[in-house]
């Protein structure tokens, strides 16, 4: 089974992500690391030091969902992986989640449980972004997280079972290739942000299905991109939520709706840089300093996939 890991100066996360994988799954893996231009060597490094692991060079920095297109392209077989290279398996969670998804015939997409370095459950199972929880969801969620629309958009509040969803959290996802191949892959006009939301939307007006299947669990450190731009990880985030957005309201008779997501999306990014650049006054420069330090140390992908 070929597993692809989409890498930009991954720093000492990958070799954390490799040796993981090998506790994860008793069958044999291929991993691909489609590489979109790392400056660190810890690719090549890799690369060299797993006989498994092929370097895939795309040329420059592509995006996520085009990386991630390259390094799936020609996989055999009935299902692939796709992870950020920042995730850690937990022993036998690769076996589990094909296990869940032989039960699921029309599972397009395999999602494991993801959680956080601290053990917390990250909300990666969530229903397609609909105008009414969407528009709330991304006018509130971040200054009120515990409002009603990012609730039921993310689904917080259930207990974790083995069930459909809307669409996974592309950081760690299995695909079948049979589903994957047939839409045509990650829309490569994403170029960070919402590729996992719209490979998800295409393949289930196919007729497809996404299933969580929280008894594999894995752990995301996640962030790296945030941390290190956040000023234009929010521009890039903002762009994909208004695309995905607008082509699911096209043509003129929605064209006033598209206009006010623009400018909502458009208010809330100034309103969190406002807020990000007030913030950082009010802390010491060394504070600041250090944090960015400490960034650079974790590695880590600059522009690729959340959490």
């Amino acid at each position: 089974m070929r597993v692809v890991a989409v890498t930009y100066s991954p720093g000492e996360t990958l070799d954390g992500f490799l040796e993981s994988l090998a506790t994860a799954t008793t069958r044999p893996v291929e991993v691909v690391l489609a590489d979109n231009g790392s400056t660190d060597g810890v690719p090549e490094a890799a690369a060299e030091r797993f006989p498994h692991v092929t370097l895939l060079r795309t040329g420059g920095n592509i995006g996520y969902g085009a990386a991630a297109n390259a390094g799936l392209a020609g996989a055999e077989g009935t299902y692939a992986l796709v992870a950020n290279p920042d995730v850690r398996f937990e022993a036998g969670s690769v076996d589990e989640l094909l296990a869940v998804a032989e039960r699921w015939p029309r599972a397009a997409t395999t999602g494991p449980a993801i959680r956080t370095p601290d053990g917390q459950l990250y909300p990666s199972a969530r229903d397609l972004p609909q105008l009414s929880t969407g528009a709330g969801h991304a006018l509130l969620g971040w200054a009120w997280p515990a409002n009603p629309w990012t609730a039921r958009y993310r689904r917080e509040s259930e207990a974790p079972r083995e069930r459909p969803a809307g669409w996974l959290s592309g950081s760690c996802l299995l695909v079948r290739l049979e589903a994957f191949d047939a839409v045509g892959g990650f829309d490569p006009s994403y170029f960070m942000y919402f590729e996992d939301v719209d490979l998800a939307d295409r393949m289930s007006q196919a007729g497809w299905l996404h299933v969580y299947a929280p008894s594999a669990v894995v752990v995301h450190e996640g962030g790296h991109s945030t941390r290190r731009e956040p000023h234009r990880m929010q521009r890039v985030h903002h762009t994909s939520a208004l695309r995905y957005l607008s082509r699911r309201y096209p043509g003129r008779r929605y064209a006033p709706l598209r206009a006010a997501l623009r400018a909502g999306l458009g208010a809330r990014m100034g309103l969190a840089y406002i807020s990000g650049r007030v913030a950082a006054g009010a802390r010491p420069r060394w504070t600041v300093a250090a944090l960015q330090r400490t960034g650079r140390a974790a590695g880590g992908r600059r522009l690729q996939k959340k959490g």
